[in-house]
């Protein structure tokens, strides 16, 4: 092949965004990803992923969604829903300034997010709730916030239809190969995986839980959490449907543990059950290789001892099926964007702290942006790698 002038390392959410992004540029890409994307083996799996407009996690996050919303919009036109617009709950215990993502006062942050940006939303009471919703049972001092806009994408489908447009662009993908190393040249960098070298002069470093491996002093703030996925049997489906279900996210104690999020059943998949998970960020993994991939029943018996006893009824308690997934996140839920310290050639794009999917395809433009247009630092609302 010839000489690239990009490689992309993983091509994930984000990964797969920036190898369009730089193919539709005319940029020669190299793609390179250690599974075969979609895979479930990191962070962009399990049918779907929750997208909101006014973001609890901070105001610099508003222009991102917006301009993903958009890029997705384009690729449905080549390749039909990428997702699914069923309006979103998110609720707060009192009164909204419960923790989510590190973030107090989440849902009323959501509140003023909303404001501040022009973004449709009801603020319900716990009775409009309960009689709109019959499902979730808030308590008459939560804070419930209603995005009738919000919804969930299918991110196995938005990769692919990403992956795809990339190819149709002229980039060259090579999966199922695992990148062992990277060095600086004069004139660029030189990447070596388990089946050969390559040399470019630029390369984008977008390996999820795996960046910190290679990345450690840069990615140092950084910690990488295994969740958990669920599905479970609804016991009255009607209740659950897209359309008279939204999806939901409840933060109800003092840290971002003390939460858990959902979504309706999924048309045409409704026999995969109810999805719904809890986040834990209190045992960081050490290697992403090795991290838990079994589940038990006694997990999926603590989600409903935690969250869902007393505030959402109508599901089973056995799970139809679990799946693992890993979160690599800051401590601040934010993103980073920047170049490796000590080197031009490399750009680092990481930690998409459990709320990144929504976000993917415009961060993915504007890593796209930075190493197009010879950026060399992050744009607004990025944080930079540690030096």
């Amino acid at each position: 092949m010839t000489r690239p002038e990009v490689i992309v390392i993983g091509l994930g959410a984000v990964g797969s965004a920036t190898a369009w992004q730089l193919a539709r540029r005319g940029v020669k890409v190299l793609g390179i990803d250690r599974w075969h994307p979609p895979h479930a083996m990191g962070s962009t799996h399990g049918e779907t992923r929750i997208t909101r407009t006014a973001i609890g996690e901070g105001e610099q996050f508003v222009p991102l969604v917006r301009r993903s919303d958009e890029i997705w919009a384009e690729l449905e036109e080549r390749n039909g829903p990428l997702g699914l617009r069923c309006g979103a709950l998110i609720i707060g215990a009192e009164g909204g300034s419960t923790v989510m993502h590190g973030r107090p006062g989440f849902v009323a942050g959501t509140v003023a997010a909303a404001q501040a940006f022009g973004v449709p939303y009801e603020v319900l009471t716990a009775a409009e709730c309960r009689r709109r919703f019959p499902a979730f049972h808030p308590a008459d001092s939560d804070l419930v916030y209603y995005e009738p806009g919000a919804g969930m994408l299918f991110p196995e489908r938005c990769v692919v239809a990403q992956l795809d447009a990339a190819r149709e662009a002229g980039a060259m993908l090579r999966t199922g190969e695992q990148m062992l190393r990277y060095e600086n040249i004069s004139g660029g960098v030189r990447i070596t995986t388990d089946k050969g070298v390559y040399e470019a002069a630029e390369a984008v470093l977008a390996a999820g839980a795996w960046s910190p491996g290679f990345a450690p002093t840069a990615l140092a703030r950084t910690s990488v959490t295994r969740q958990l996925l669920h599905w479970l049997q609804p016991q009255h489906p009607a209740l659950f449907e897209a359309g008279r279900c939204p999806v939901y996210i409840w933060a109800h104690g003092p840290t971002s543990d003390d939460s858990f999020y959902g979504f309706p059943l999924v048309p045409g998949a409704e026999a995969n059950g109810v999805k719904i998970a809890d986040e834990q960020f209190l045992n960081p993994i050490d290697d992403p290789d090795h991290v838990n991939r079994d589940s038990s029943d006694a997990e999926t018996d603590a989600l409903h001892a935690d969250h869902l006893d007393g505030r959402l009824s109508g599901l089973g308690r056995t799970a139809l099926r679990r799946a693992t997934c890993l979160y690599t996140s800051t401590a601040d839920a934010g993103f980073i964007l920047d170049r490796l310290p000590g080197t031009d050639a490399i750009t680092l794009v990481s930690a998409c702290s459990g709320h990144g999917f929504k976000h993917s395809a415009a961060v993915g433009e504007q890593v796209a942006l930075m190493v197009h247009e010879g950026r060399r630092t992050p744009p607004e609302g990025f944080s930079p790698a540690a030096a």
